[in-house]
């Protein structure tokens, strides 16, 4: 029984890296394949804009010729000219439950921390903030929501048998009968509030509307953990696809005095979608997929967020009409992860009877 690490350098061993979690999940009817060409053009440093402040590299450990492990190493310089310490991203960890593989794949990983002045490792991230990251710790039998990761258990303990120890627990929140408590506990209401109105995002001015989303956004987010700025075509990179997942009435913006201030978007559950393309590209299962979309009754609580200069004023109230707006129209609502230590968020979610659901850990470790 040999074992062998490389760093990807040829396509066929791109193509392994990617079939990994295939065969992994193969009897798995929980996992949701993702889509290989989606996932290679993610991978892609020469088209990913994200690469141009990020290096990227990729392992894979091959256990007598069959690779048996992998993981990822973002190295990003805008986050660490504002570190103490030179962090590299980890994520795409998949691997079978061999220890001895995994042992290999992060021995090599840290060699090649040590020889290029990385100093500590955090992740999963696949492969940033803005990307699915975390290591599902909780509800291993349940199917993953859109935009949430999934993994088996024993994952967890593969990381820290190798050293990792946990940096932050995030956890999403659920509303099973979003619709009927919504609609019982607040009742009707206007969406416009003297100088402020509400407006859904503009497909016939989709460039724009994408700036207004990424400016809200980056200026919200600024100082929250880990985050650093989406630069104009990062943001279009990443949203490419954005009308398959979402639709302009899931969109709302904030206006004060004809200036967006503030937005709530919201995503489809389109998991159960996707799981029936089977990682590929596919004409029946995408027309499956335009026509049963409109059918779809849970949807996650994607991104809230308002700008810090009008923070703890009117708006607030209704960008919180405008969530309510949007969630009652739903079976189902979830949110994406959140802090424990965030209780203004938290509080906000418990008056929506957004209940705890999912945990997700994010794991560090010195590089020695």
């Amino acid at each position: 029984m040999s074992y062998r690490i490389i760093k990807i350098s040829t396509g066929n061993e791109l193509n392994d890296f990617i079939e990994l979690p295939f065969r992994i999940y193969k009897d798995d009817k929980l996992w949701v394949a993702p889509i290989r060409s989606e996932l290679k053009r993610t991978l892609n440093t020469r088209i990913n804009p994200y690469f141009r402040k990020a290096s990227l590299e990729l392992f894979s450990c091959y256990k007598d010729g069959e690779i048996t492990a992998r993981i990822s190493l973002s190295v990003n310089d805008d986050y660490n000219r504002k570190s103490d310490i030179r962090t590299g991203f980890f994520g795409f960890f998949e691997a079978f439950n061999d220890k001895n593989a995994v042992k290999y794949l992060f021995t090599e990983l840290r060699k090649y921390c040590s020889e290029n002045g990385i100093k500590r490792l955090e992740g999963p991230f696949n492969p940033n903030l803005y990307s699915e990251i975390g290591m599902l710790c909780s509800s291993y039998d349940s199917p993953p929501t859109f935009f949430q990761t999934y993994n088996p258990e024993y994952y967890n303990s593969l990381l820290k048998e190798n050293g990792f120890k946990e940096l932050e627990i995030l956890h999403t929140r659920i509303n099973t009968n979003s619709s009927g408590y919504l609609i019982e506990k607040f009742g009707s209401f206007k969406l416009s509030n003297e100088d402020m109105v509400v407006r859904c995002f503009d497909n016939r001015n989709k460039a724009r509307d994408l700036e207004i989303l990424r400016d809200i956004y980056n200026d919200a987010f600024s100082e929250n953990w880990h985050f650093t700025s989406v630069s104009k075509e990062e943001y279009l990179f990443v949203s490419e696809h954005l009308e398959l997942v979402t639709a302009p009435e899931l969109i709302k913006f904030v206006e004060y005095k004809g200036e967006p201030v503030a937005v709530v978007q919201f995503a489809l559950d389109v998991n159960p979608l996707l799981r029936k393309f089977k990682g590929k590209k596919s004409i029946i299962p995408y027309i499956n997929f335009l026509l049963k979309r409109k059918q779809i009754d849970r949807a996650v609580i994607f991104a809230v967020a308002i700008k810090k200069d009008i923070r703890n004023s009117r708006v607030t109230d209704l960008l919180f009409k405008s969530t309510i707006f949007i969630a009652r129209n739903y079976k189902m609502v979830e949110t994406t992860w959140m802090h424990d230590e965030n209780r203004v968020v938290i509080s906000i979610a418990k008056k929506l009877g957004l209940e705890r659901d999912k945990e997700f850990c994010i794991y560090f470790c010195d590089v020695g």
